[in-house]
Formats: structure tokens, sequence, C-alpha cells
């Protein structure tokens, strides 16, 4: 009584919003600045990039992931007892299985046998049950066999199909697309962000061109079928996404893999940034877009989004370049 006697009932209820589940850890990401790979931009050029590994399970996949599992269990498809099935490159499958745990389901996941090993670590430390593919099929040989265990076994799973679901990109919509008007007051111009299940680019872009038709959406996407860009497509031979347009982009751009390393560099080296691989792709492809707007004498806001940290990543070689 004499310690609660020092507090106001506000301070309490102030405590108490400090005291949070997983789920409502996700989202509501800050907005990143930039003082040296920016330098060569006049002042009226911005970029500016979401740091999406501050979610509690470390990616920007723990949006959609929870947004899939929270539709499921509204509508009844997924209930107690079923496993939780998809494939992915990683990120999504451990969002799935920091949920799940969190929930108490069971997760099982098909990827390619060359991911990360970060990744499978923390995978297994879930518990989560692995199917691994061959890693010259990338992630497209992943969906193969995903469907074929969804159709043989479909009393066992929920199958969460993170490239056809629309929660996928609703989750962006409602999330990430309406957190970059608000931060940025209305005055992003273009936003940026890679293709993997699309979802981020789909539903964030969605948002933002309803708040101002005007705003650029622009795609990045590797160079290449056979690239290192760990999480995206090179959509033309690629299975292509339920949830993708190819129309919706205002430009599309490709980045070659030995770039993105690269960048990957500077940003930890110049910026103090550890990011991802597919972060450092949409950075290129962001100072990309940047650069064409100083060149032509326009001023701009590019918004870009960095998927993850370079935590799972650490294993590659180009690290140590």
């Amino acid at each position: 009584m004499t310690l609660l006697a020092n507090y106001s009932i506000d301070a309490i209820d102030d405590a108490e919003e400090t005291v949070l589940d997983i789920e409502r850890q996700i989202g509501n990401t800050p907005l990143l600045n930039f003082r040296r790979v920016t330098r060569d931009l006049p002042a009226k050029v911005k970029v500016l990039a979401k740091a999406e590994w501050q979610n509690p399970g470390g990616s920007v996949k723990d949006r959609a992931a929870y947004e899939i599992i929270r539709s499921a269990e509204a509508d009844g498809r997924l209930v107690a007892g079923k496993t939780i099935l998809d494939s992915t490159s990683g990120n999504t499958g451990i969002a799935y299985a920091m949920i799940a745990a969190a929930k108490g389901y069971r997760v099982k996941l098909v990827l390619p046998e060359n991911v990360s090993r970060e990744r499978i670590s923390i995978l297994r430390a879930y518990d989560v049950e692995l199917v691994f593919t061959d890693p010259l099929e990338g992630s497209d040989g992943a969906i193969r066999v995903v469907r074929e265990l969804a159709i043989r076994e479909p009393g066992r799973y929920f199958y969460a199909d993170q490239y056809n679901n629309p929660a996928n990109w609703q989750a962006h919509y409602h999330g990430t697309g309406a957190e970059i008007w608000r931060q940025t007051a209305g005055g992003v111009t273009h936003f940026v962000a890679g293709l993997g299940t699309s979802g981020t680019l789909m539903g964030a872009g969605r948002r933002l061109k309803d708040c101002n038709p005007d705003i650029q959406i622009v795609s990045v996407e590797p160079d290449s079928p056979f690239h290192g860009l760990e999480g995206l497509k090179h959509m033309e031979t690629a299975i292509q996404p339920g949830i993708f347009d190819p129309r919706f982009a205002d430009q599309k751009l490709s980045v070659r893999t030995e770039d993105a390393h690269a960048m990957a560099l500077r940003l930890a080296r110049e910026e103090g940034y550890l990011v991802g691989i597919s972060a450092a792709a949409a950075m290129v492809g962001a100072l990309g877009v940047a650069a064409g707007l100083a060149g032509r004498g326009e001023a701009g806001t590019v918004v870009t989004l960095f998927p993850d940290n370079a935590y799972k990543y650490l294993s590659e070689a180009f690290w140590r370049g």
C-alpha cells in the first residue's frame, strides 16, 4: 500500500501499457534516416527506411504471419489440434513459429535446403518440423512440395499459403502503409519494396495510393533467376504469387546480387545499420529512385523497407569482404 500511494492511477495505467503480449509488439516500427550513403543527394530529396527487425520475431514477416493466423482463427480454418503448414525462405516461418508457440499450435515448414544456417537454428529452437527441398529449385520448389502435403492431409493442416492469402497484403494495408503515411505526415512521394510474396508492396502500396494517388510505387527484384537475394523472387521466371498484380507498380527495378552485398557492407560500415540482403537490395533501389529525382531537379521523400537485420546471414562469405 505504501508503494502504491506514491503512484497516480494514470501512472499505473501507463506502466500496464508497457507489458505487452507478443502480438501487440508487432508493427509501429520506426523510420530510419541516413547520413553518408545519401550524402550526394540534395537536401530536398530524402531517403527513409522502416526498421522491420524491431518486430518481435525480427522481421517484417511478423505482420503477415499474425494477420494470416488471426483471420484463420476468426473464420474457423485454424482450430486447436491443427498444424500450421507453409513454405518459406525463413522469416515467415520464424514468425509463424513465434506466434504459434505463444498460442499453442504446432508448425511444419517446407524450405529450400540452402537457407541460412542461422534461420534453421532459430526454427529448430522453436521445435518446428522442417522439410527441406532442392536448393536449386529455390522457393518455387518448396511451394510445390507444400502444396502436395496440404492436399494429401487436409484435415491435419491449416495451409497458411502466404503467397496467395489476402491476409498477407491486408496486414500491410492496415499496418505498414498507414504507418508510413503517418510517420512522414503525408510527405512520402515514392515507396520502394522488394518482391517476395509481394505482400508488402501490394498492401502498403495500395494504402499509400488511397491516401494520395500521386505516390509512386516502385518494385525491386533480382536481375536474374539465379541470384543470392534470399527472400526475393525473379517474377518473370518464378511461380507468381496469387496476391501479386504485375501491373500495380509504377516503376520496376532489378538489382544485382553483388550490388546488394556491397550496399549491405556500406550500410553497416557507413551508417551503423547491419541489415539483411533483401534490405540492402531495397536500399539500392531507393537510392536509384532518389538519384533520378535529383538528376531531374525534383524534390521527394523516398521510403523503403528493411525486412530484417543481418543477424540471420552473417555466415555469408561476402561479410568478410
